[in-house]
């Protein structure tokens, strides 16, 4: 059964602020920025909890109580919404990061609490998920930087390496099609207005039917805006 609260509950919001007291911002700071670190997070600390934790709500509002979400790429800014669903609707979580770094970070500052983040690729997680998270992944400039400026409207058709950005289009594909072949339907995508054309092309290639919601989050650290994808629904 799904809910239509508000907020998230005390207890829930009293440890995700815990958790984010516990981070090792000057660390971290290394590995969002390339120089900067301590500013950005003084900038970003309080943002994340708040903006993180309305999202967390409205997903709240999306899910079933104990299914399963599995989150690519999740970070900082997940720390809401994975607490919401581990605490609140007694879900399975199981969020995927490659920086070996954050996921040491976030584990150690994770301690007593119900979340454990993994290093490793989330396309090769086994078992049926009815949620899908995967925020900023497909558009990442450090892992994409030539498929990523497209994505976001700035690519200088002068300069454009049309080789490069078709391998890292393919990869883009191998890695919505692994993940999307283990969501079950009915099942829900969180994602990014940009990203939603990977989802949708993967949808259309499978003749899947979907929908994007009309409403937008606005989030912390990258500024694109979530949007939820129902998937499978009639």
């Amino acid at each position: 059964m799904k809910t239509r609260r508000r907020r998230l509950k005390p207890a829930t919001r009293r440890l995700v602020t815990e958790v984010y007291d516990r981070l090792d911002y000057g660390a971290l700071g290394s590995v969002y920025c390339y120089e900067g670190g301590d500013e950005f997070w003084r900038a970003k600390r309080r943002l994340c909890n708040r903006l993180g934790s309305r999202v967390a709500v409205v997903l709240m509002r999306k899910l079933q109580r104990g299914g399963r979400s599995l989150y690519v790429g999740a970070g900082v800014a997940e720390l809401p919404a994975l607490m919401m669903e581990a605490a609140e609707l007694g879900r399975t979580v199981q969020p995927h990061n490659l920086r070996r770094a954050e996921v040491v970070i976030l584990n150690r500052a994770c301690r007593s609490t119900p979340l454990t983040f993994y290093g490793t690729d989330a396309a090769g997680v086994k078992g049926r998920f009815d949620h899908l998270w995967m925020v900023s992944v497909l558009n990442d400039p450090e892992r994409l930087p030539h498929l990523s400026p497209l994505s976001y409207g700035r690519s200088n058709p002068l300069t454009l390496n049309a080789l490069k950005f078709d391998a890292e289009r393919r990869i883009v594909r191998a890695l919505v099609a692994r993940c999307m072949g283990k969501l079950a339907r009915p099942g829900l995508v969180t994602t990014t207005t940009e990203e939603a054309i990977w989802i949708a092309e993967w949808c259309h290639r499978h003749q899947v039917p979907y929908f994007v919601g009309k409403r937008y989050y606005e989030t912390a650290l990258v500024g694109d805006p979530i949007c939820f994808i129902e998937i499978g629904k009639s």
